[in-house]
């Protein structure tokens, strides 16, 4: 920005550099283990799930990455041995869909490329979307949730892969060789390793490494866990329904979706409502079919209910094909998904012999199936969508609200019959058919429900959503069969008969699709499939009571992190986890297949431990010097991390496998993973489930920790507005040390968090800031006072220190980062501040400010280091460096000293806001505690008498003592109202003469201190503070008038007669508002 200075944010740059080179040379971050297992706290393993290699690391990375760093750097801070590694994902679909989109687009259009203006919208037609893997947004941890492509959405319109590589900074000669795949891989983790280094990771580089079969390692590793897994009978071959891209030709998971994360096959039974002959004509040509309109529904147990069918007169339908006799009028949608189900005459190509509308359906008369009514018509519903079913749906009004208003809404308006063609025979005798009972509801429920709601038309909508809730809910729950085979059984007993009576006697099929629309990374919208493919068996009992196990024991930080997993586990069954497109590791028994993206990434972080010793610090695993891939067998792979037998025939040297036994023995198992909530439905949950199944149960995780996503600036991050930073923009915009500054304050809850620019501004200021006035101390350091910490500013300056240093690492051990952020730094600086005013013309200390410094650069270290090397090494002249310099030691708070302060500066604010309404001639000034002064001049100078009353007395007194003994400590609370003015009316103030005077005053005061003893507990009850308020107030006299600007400032007891008199005419005001504990009244005089 013109006219905006950077030196400041420069400086903290030149700082990092500083450090970063420091940390390098003394090789701070490489972790070893020890020969012996650590003692609890010992050791502290920590990671973060690897991110997708389509881009740079952005902004959302880091955030769910900081929370990582933060609780490694403090463990490391307070000696603890600490492995934080990373890694990078490159398999599955995304970048070689996004290599192979660049490739068409050099074909169509040359090297480099000359996009016409109408291209983008031609490619559009052709490839539904753009590869969202190619959108730098989409890094896999941290991906948002959208409705269409993401590439799409941040551009407004089609974007070509070409244009995206360039948004990446690169040149056209650059671009051209991503067309292959493996070159992706080359160029972005270096980029991210760098960007890393510069954010101040304190990562052990060593032990990083990529995925897929170019690191033949790591490929290595993948192949004996998937070999273990079939052994143990956890992958098996079957065929199941499965979301599937049309496009990419194999089933579409979590991770190679653009949108529709989550989303999972929804089963209805598909209705086969047959026309009975002889066909109109637009149906001529399917004379000698069975042709049948087909309707999904998930109720089948209504079906004996059916008055009509319905159609949507605007929409699109076709004849469609399914085998050598029977045809389905559908939408092409639905046909397109029962093709790849085998009900399709040629398998995933649907035929539609005949293209309809729903105006031509229009009076079918149809033979259905369980129908009490022989024969039923199709009619007319305006609000179908065709994008859910069929287009078709069957209509039972007596328990549908949208079928009871639609029927009612038809036979009451002959004008509606008369504009679709609508003849009377074909719904007038049609009548509500009673199928189910339901409690409450009767046998009609869902003309009783439209009924009490006050539903007049079909088109309200929101109503009859709500009274379809009700319905279907008490009638699965609570329903009973009223008609057919199962008459007198529950419906939910008999809903599973019915369907499959339906289904053996071949009047429904069992259809599937998603539950919500799913697009792949490729752009296709996706189906399900009924594949033959190799699964997964998540959800078989005993291996999901082994999740279960190892979740109660494990720290998640969050009820509704806990609450994530309970539900996924709940519905989580059989995962595909295999595909025939992509990048990643061949199935070893099956190399037509590749093991998919989330089936891959589940146990890895076990593979960091000896990742050093295999690939020698080449993170591509090119690097055969120390082991070659082929000696790392299934033998040795289970030495290392399944306590299988040493393996005698292997020829790697017996140390080296020694070595890298014990490195895993050491770290495992995973202290913490720090991941985002969205991928609790699949990775987390998957990598729990594998740990269970493959590793011993001392080696089962101990932690997770998610959180939610990053907005910026309270706006969800996007590239089309600007509102976007990768990690490195970031960087250079406002430094590292003030990036993590502001990741920190966003906040650590599971709710999104949020990164705020001037937050991050603010921290460049105040950190250049801190290390100017420490430069400035320093220079000056004879000039300040020496000796012990000797006065009461001395004191508490002290205790603030000992509470900011035992309330951060309480806030760090729970990985609340703001919090420690505010206690560590905010706080801190807030008691310097008062320090320094506090000491006046004595100063401050020389021995106190130095520790002041020492603290405050230790606490503030796990989120700016590079700022806390800096001040450690180059400032305070420290040895050794300053993320490894030890939590500081610190006495215990002394909560009273805290409480007196406090008081002390309470008193302070209202006895000068008292003060400015007096000098203001303010007509509130002879209230509370005052009373009207002249302006002060040379011979007018300012008194200020302070009366204290240090315990409570009379009326208020026993008010105090009834509470204390209607309190209970344990509990927090206290006897009911009525045994307390029971017992305040057998006390001596009740016998008193004036009580119902005195009463009106004990109420207010009784609930006051009733409150106040349920938030802080029975202190609040006390009849004095813990501490002499005379005494305070004495020692501070100095600050009291440099603070008000008096002349003289005297401490006076109530309780003294003497005292008394100095008011002298007004004393009438201390009568008005006499003193309290903790509460002195203040009169300002002039003399």
């Amino acid at each position: 920005m013109e006219g905006k200075s950077f030196a400041r944010r420069d400086r903290l740059l030149e700082i990092e550099a500083y450090a970063r080179s420091k940390w390098e040379q003394e090789e701070v971050f490489r972790s070893e283990s020890r020969e012996r297992p650590p003692e609890p706290g010992e050791k502290f393993f920590g990671n973060f799930p690897y991110p997708y290699m389509n881009g740079y690391l952005h902004l959302g990375h880091a955030f769910s990455l900081s929370k990582l760093e933060f609780a490694a750097a403090f463990h490391r801070l307070r000696g603890a041995n600490v492995l934080l590694p990373f890694a990078f994902h490159c398999t599955g679909m995304p970048i070689k869909a996004s290599a192979d989109k660049l490739a068409r687009e050099i074909q169509q259009f040359g090297d480099p490329p000359v996009f016409p203006p109408s291209a983008a919208e031609e490619i559009e037609k052709q490839e539904p979307g753009p590869a969202d893997g190619n959108d730098v947004a989409s890094a896999i941890p941290d991906k948002f949730r959208g409705k269409k492509s993401k590439a799409v959405a941040k551009s407004g319109g089609p974007m070509f892969q070409w244009e995206i590589m360039r948004s990446f900074g690169l040149s056209d000669s650059e671009i051209s060789k991503f067309q292959d795949p493996y070159n992706w891989l080359s160029y972005f983790p270096p980029l991210a390793v760098e960007d890393l280094k510069a954010f101040g990771l304190g990562c052990d580089w060593r032990r990083s490494f990529i995925t897929t079969d170019m690191n033949p390692f790591y490929d290595s590793f993948i192949r004996w866990q998937m070999r273990k897994l079939r052994a143990m009978s956890k992958i098996v071959k079957d065929k199941r329904y499965t979301i599937f891209s049309p496009l990419d030709g194999q089933p579409c998971a979590d991770h190679d979706r653009a949108s529709g994360e989550g989303v999972q096959p929804q089963d209805y039974t598909l209705i086969k409502m047959e026309v009975v002959s002889p066909f109109p004509p637009k149906l001529s040509a399917l004379e000698g079919r069975k042709v049948y309109l087909t309707a999904a529904t998930l109720r089948p147990e209504t079906m004996y209910g059916q008055t009509n069918a319905w159609v949507l007169p605007d929409g699109q339908y076709g004849a469609f094909e399914i085998n050598e006799t029977d045809v389905f009028i559908i939408t092409a949608r639905a046909a397109l998904n029962l093709s790849y189900q085998n009900f399709s005459r040629i398998p995933q190509k649907p035929t539609c012999l005949v293209e309809l509308k729903g105006y031509d359906l229009i009076g079918l008369p149809l033979k259905s199936p369980l129908s009490v009514n022989k024969i039923i018509y199709a009619l007319p519903m305006l609000t179908i969508l065709t994008d859910k079913g069929t287009g078709i749906v069957t209509s039972v009004p007596s328990d549908s609200p949208d079928d009871y208003m639609a029927l009612h809404d038809l036979k009451a308006k002959p004008a509606f019959r008369a504009k679709y063609g609508v003849k009377d025979e074909w719904i007038l005798p049609f009548e509500i058919i009673p199928i189910i009972n339901i409690p409450e509801l009767g046998d009609r429920p869902a003309e009783k429900v439209c009924h009490d709601m006050k539903i007049k038309s079909q088109n309200e909508k929101e109503k009859l959503a709500e009274a379809k809730k009700l319905t279907y809910l008490k009638g699965f729950t609570e329903g009973v069969m009223l008609i057919g085979e199962f008459t007198g059984q529950k419906v939910q007993e008999a809903k599973p008969l019915v369907r499959n009576m339906l289904m053996e006697t071949g009047q429904a099929i069992m259809y599937s699709e998603p539950e919500k629309k799913v697009m792949s990374r490729s752009g296709d919208e996706c189906v399900v499939a009924l594949t033959d493919q190799w699964y997964i068996t998540y959800g078989e009992s005993e291996w999901k009571k082994l999740a279960e196990e190892c979740l109660s024991n494990m720290n998640l930080y969050s009820e509704e992190t806990r609450h994530g997993f309970e539900h996924t586990l709940g519905w989580l069954n059989q995962w595909a986890c295999s595909r025939s497109f992509g990048l990643g590791t061949r199935l070893p028994w099956d190399e037509e297949f590749l093991v998919e993206s989330l089936s891959d990434s589940t146990i890895y972080m076990a593979y960091y431990t000896i990742a050093h010793l295999l690939q020698n610090g080449d993170m591509y695993g090119a690097d055969t010097s120390l082991v070659k891939p082929q000696q790392m067998t299934d033998e040795v792979w289970d030495y290392l991390f399944c306590g299988g037998p040493f393996p005698n025939k292997s020829d790697i040297p017996p140390s080296h496998l020694n070595k890298m036994k014990q490195e895993f023995e050491y770290w495992y198992p995973f202290d913490l993973r720090v991941s985002g909530k969205d991928l609790i439905q699949n990775h987390l949950t998957f990598c729990v489930y594998n740990h269970t199944a493959i590793m011993s149960k001392k080696h089962w995780p101990r932690g997770f920790r998610c959180n939610g996503h990053i907005m910026l600036n309270s706006e969800k991050m996007s590239k089309s507005t600007g509102n976007f930073r990768t990690l490195c923009q970031a960087i250079e915009e406002f430094s590292a040390d003030a990036t993590r500054f502001s990741l920190a304050d966003a906040g650590d809850g599971v709710d999104d968090a949020n990164f705020v620019f001037e937050t991050a501004n603010a921290a460049i200021l105040r950190l250049t800031k801190e290390i100017a006035w420490m430069e400035e101390v320093l220079a000056a350091e004879s000039d300040l006072r020496t000796g012990p910490p000797s006065t009461y500013a001395d004191r508490v300056f002290a205790n603030e220190i000992n509470i900011a240093v035992k309330l951060t690492e309480q806030h760090y051990q729970n990985y609340m980062f703001r919090e420690a952020l505010k206690t560590g730094f905010f706080d801190l600086q807030a008691a310097r501040d008062e320090y320094r005013f506090s000491c006046g013309a004595g100063g401050m200390n020389r021995d106190l400010v130095l520790r002041f410094m020492d603290v405050q650069t230790r606490l503030i270290t796990p989120v700016c280091p590079h700022y806390g090397e800096y001040v450690w090494r180059e400032l305070l002249k420290k040895n050794g460096c300053a993320v490894k310099a030890g939590w500081p030691v610190a006495d215990s708070p002394d909560l009273t000293l805290k409480s007196a302060n406090k008081y002390l500066q309470d008193s302070i604010v209202v006895m000068r806001k008292l003060l400015q309404k007096q000098l203001l001639g303010s007509k509130k000034g002879n209230k509370k505690g005052g009373a009207p002064v002249a302006v002060s001049t040379e011979e007018n100078k300012l008194v200020g008498l302070i009366y204290v009353n240090e315990q409570y007395d009379g009326w208020k007194e026993e008010c105090l003592r009834i509470l204390q003994s209607k309190f209970d400590r344990n509990t927090l609370k206290f006897a009911p109202d009525a045994e307390i003015m029971d017992a305040l009316q057998k006390s001596s103030v009740g016998q008193s003469t004036n009580f119902k005077q005195t009463q009106k005053l004990c109420m207010p005061f009784l609930r006051f201190k009733k409150d106040e003893a349920v938030a802080i507990g029975v202190q609040a009850l006390d009849l004095k503070l813990p501490f002499g308020e005379i005494e305070v107030l004495h020692e501070n006299l100095d600050l009291i008038k440099r603070q008000l600007g008096l002349e003289h400032v005297e401490v006076l007891s109530a309780r003294d007669p003497d005292a008394l008199v100095k008011a002298g005419s007004l004393v009438s005001l201390l009568n008005q508002n006499p003193p309290s504990p903790g509460n002195p009244t203040a009169l300002f005089l002039s003399r």
